[in-house]
């Protein structure tokens, strides 16, 4: 029987689980000097003219050094992204990685817009921002300090993280993410449901992904 922090990370649901130990393992790699910084991070040339394919996965799961914005980032994406798989994709894994490609990709096509190397922080906002439109009315109390509703909570953690880095540029990701999550909360929650009358494939995974999954 798993004891410990083998109990706490098999609790954890499958498609949370993996980023988080795949970002996890990134970061340390990247401490012990078995990789660098400029070998992960993300921009057309170096992923597609130098060809360089991989760039385009491992920016999403470098969430830079081990430090406090490190450990800020890892626990809010882990918390928020957990519940919400247990959730609303509670029975849904293929879903839920569906929803996180799609925000994938529309990541790195914005991406140029703000110049960012790496995107694992505005994705994780994405599971976070759409949580937050999906329980408007749960109080949220941040560091037993202050307590807002739910659908504050991205702004609230843009402008610590703002704090915690001192430059605007962690701001626009963290702005960036909840943008997408935006985009991802209107196509499963509003166009679904006032426009088309059902699910499309923007809002559900493809069903050869939900056999490989074993959702169906």
């Amino acid at each position: 029987m798993p004891v410990g922090i083998e109990a706490w990370v098999t609790q954890i649901p499958p498609i949370t689980r993996a980023w988080l130990v795949l970002s996890i393992l990134t970061s340390l790699a990247v401490q012990c000097q078995l990789v660098t910084p400029l070998q992960l991070y993300f921009s057309f040339k170096a992923a597609f003219t130098n060809m360089q394919p991989w760039r385009a996965f491992t920016t999403f799961f470098y969430f830079g050094s081990i430090s406090l914005d490190f450990v800020f980032h890892m626990f809010f994406f882990m918390r928020y992204s957990r519940m919400l798989e247990e959730s609303s994709f509670a029975n849904r894994k293929a879903d839920y990685f569906w929803m996180l490609f799609l925000s994938s990709l529309m990541l790195l096509v914005l991406s140029p817009l703000v110049n960012l190397p790496f995107l694992s922080a505005p994705l994780a906002f994405v599971p976070i921002y759409l949580w937050s439109r999906r329980h408007p009315s749960t109080p949220i109390s941040l560091f037993g300090m202050v307590t807002i509703t739910a659908p504050y909570l991205p702004l609230a953690l843009v402008g610590l993280s703002w704090m915690l880095n001192g430059t605007w540029r962690a701001a626009a990701g963290d702005l960036l993410g909840c943008a997408v999550g935006h985009v991802a909360w209107f196509m499963r929650d509003v166009w679904t449901r006032e426009m088309v009358g059902g699910p499309t494939f923007l809002s559900e995974a493809p069903e050869p992904l939900k056999r490989l999954f074993g959702d169906i």
